[in-house]
């Protein structure tokens, strides 16, 4: 089946508005759907945000190994707040676990790390995303209106070009840093995966999920092991499996609930196949 028809799939999705592409290491090569038309990325922000804060690391603006927050978590790391394994709670800069034994996710400590690149740069971290990420990527329908945990707008054509960035390194980040980013940080913590509970190990790299062994999941059961991206609560997500060197991108303006339970996987499913 070819890969433009797969996609067809996405226009019987009980949403208002979505839009949805495949991406290889040269840019899209199949979608549909209006790819210029901004949504609410929710959680999607993150790996955003994540990429924002690498670039202050490669930098020296910041590194991966300073202090996240003595007073509350300490020997916790930058490192740390990027995998959610602070020890942060999830709503609330409190200390819930000691750093490095479980997977806590943690919306306060991605605000917390954006939080610590600010202090280092003189910039608001919107400001300094935009520099480092946005315009350099040529990414002229996303902006960061607030947290960068998720407050994120963006289309599916300038998602699908940090995709692309991501298979194909065109020089925002190093290669090391690109294989760090998707590489488990802290490897064999439990924790709970939102809208999919617990998951014993829920593997994340640097600001990005990574799939592993985790079932039920939101990508397809043809996806590799090593596929990571981020989905939103806001019915986004994107995924790069690096086993076929392709990316998918899928932006809706429905909330996510058991029809992305059940649309995302098959839609990946039909797609890898």
């Amino acid at each position: 089946m070819a890969v433009t028809s797969c996609l067809a799939q996405v226009e019987g999705w009980p949403v208002p508005n979505a839009a949805a592409a495949v991406v290889g290491p040269s840019g899209i090569v199949a979608s549909i759907g209006d790819l210029d038309r901004t949504y609410r990325l929710a959680s999607v922000t993150k790996p955003l945000a994540a990429l924002g804060v690498l670039v202050a690391v490669e930098e020296q603006a910041v590194s991966l190994e300073d202090a996240a927050d003595p007073e509350v978590i300490p020997g916790a790391s930058l490192r740390h707040l990027l995998a959610h394994a602070s020890g942060y709670a999830p709503e609330r800069p409190l200390r819930s676990f000691a750093p490095g034994v479980r997977r806590v996710y943690s919306n306060v400590g991605i605000e917390r790390a954006g939080w610590l690149v600010s202090r280092a740069t003189g910039m608001t971290f919107p400001a300094y995303l935009e520099e480092a990420v946005f315009t350099p990527l040529g990414l002229g329908s996303t902006s960061l209106p607030g947290s960068p945990a998720k407050d994120g707008v963006s289309s599916v054509r300038d998602i699908g070009r940090v995709v692309q960035e991501l298979l194909a390194g065109t020089g925002l980040l190093s290669e090391p840093t690109l294989a760090e980013l998707r590489t488990v940080q802290y490897p064999g913590l439990r924790g709970v995966l939102p809208g999919f509970g617990p998951q014993d190990p829920n593997d994340w790299g640097l600001g990005f999920e990574i799939r592993g062994q985790k079932s039920p999941h939101w990508t397809g059961s043809a996806n590799s092991s090593s596929t990571y991206g981020h989905f939103g609560q806001s019915g986004t997500f994107f995924w790069i499996d690096p086993a076929v060197n392709l990316g998918l991108v899928a932006l809706t303006d429905r909330d996510f609930g058991p029809w992305a339970a059940e649309a995302w996987p098959r839609l990946s499913d039909v797609v890898l196949a």
